[in-house]
């Protein structure tokens, strides 16, 4: 088995999208039999807790995200629909940000069936939709937006603990850049645990000149069978150079 995994996407308004035509021309080109989103595809800043009250959130509007989210998703998904022939298993968990949707409507019970996560469309674009950290398995990895540890259900922050706490190959976004942990199982089979959570091209205000330094890209998981695969990193910077 071959898994594409697109990590947090993040989209919003005001972003242009370009590579994520480069990146569904790659997967186009290669034809992996699974197509992994990770999560946080969009945004959602005006829904942003942080932001509110603040500035920078004045001219926000639930409309504009949900467009942005859903022209992110045409662009990606127009090279792989134009392969012919090709109809990948398309599995997207979703994250937190787009939890900010289920989140305002428990918060603001007047909210309930006027927004949804629904609106986002995912479905209609043909993808499996999980719910935010339900974990998946596909060919003995486990994916999920993230992975929780201890009573209060914290996001696990490294690659080697995520190994460690789970006991089996795991796969996660959320995190910027990626990281990358090895193990073994007593028969000698491989474990392998990934953290990759930014395929997008713009800079976060509040990660600072320093924090946005972070790889970005996809990668591909070859050879998938009982927890073990081959990974294989694509950056953003080398797709752009393959398909302008």
């Amino acid at each position: 088995m071959k898994i594409a995994v697109l990590p947090d996407v993040q989209a919003k308004p005001g972003l242009k999208f370009d590579h994520l035509t480069h990146c569904g021309k790659y997967i186009a080109d290669k034809r992996p039999d699974v197509i992994v989103q990770i999560g946080d595809f969009a945004y959602m800043p005006s829904l942003s807790s942080y932001d509110k009250g603040k500035r920078k959130f004045e001219g926000r509007r639930y409309r504009h995200d949900i467009d942005a989210a859903q022209r992110a998703m045409d662009t990606l998904m127009a090279p792989i629909w134009a392969a012919e022939g090709y109809s990948p298993q398309l599995v997207l968990t979703l994250g937190n940000h787009e939890n900010r949707i289920d989140r305002a409507t428990n918060e603001t019970p007047e909210l309930e069936g006027l927004i949804s996560v629904d609106d986002l469309g995912y479905a209609q674009y043909g993808w499996e939709v999980h719910p935010f950290l339900k974990v998946v398995q596909i060919g003995g990895v486990a994916f999920s937006h993230y992975f929780v540890s201890g009573v209060m259900g914290r996001p696990v922050t490294t690659a080697s603990a995520l190994l460690a706490k789970k006991h089996m190959s795991c796969v996660a976004g959320h995190q910027q850049g990626k990281q990358i942990a090895y193990g073994s199982k007593a028969d000698g089979s491989t474990l392998t645990s990934i953290i990759a959570g930014s395929c997008y091209t713009h800079d976060e205000d509040y990660l600072g000149p320093q924090g946005n330094k972070h790889w970005r890209g996809m990668f591909f998981m070859h050879e998938v069978r009982d927890g073990a695969f081959d990974e294989m990193w694509l950056s953003l910077d080398y797709l752009k150079r393959r398909y302008k």
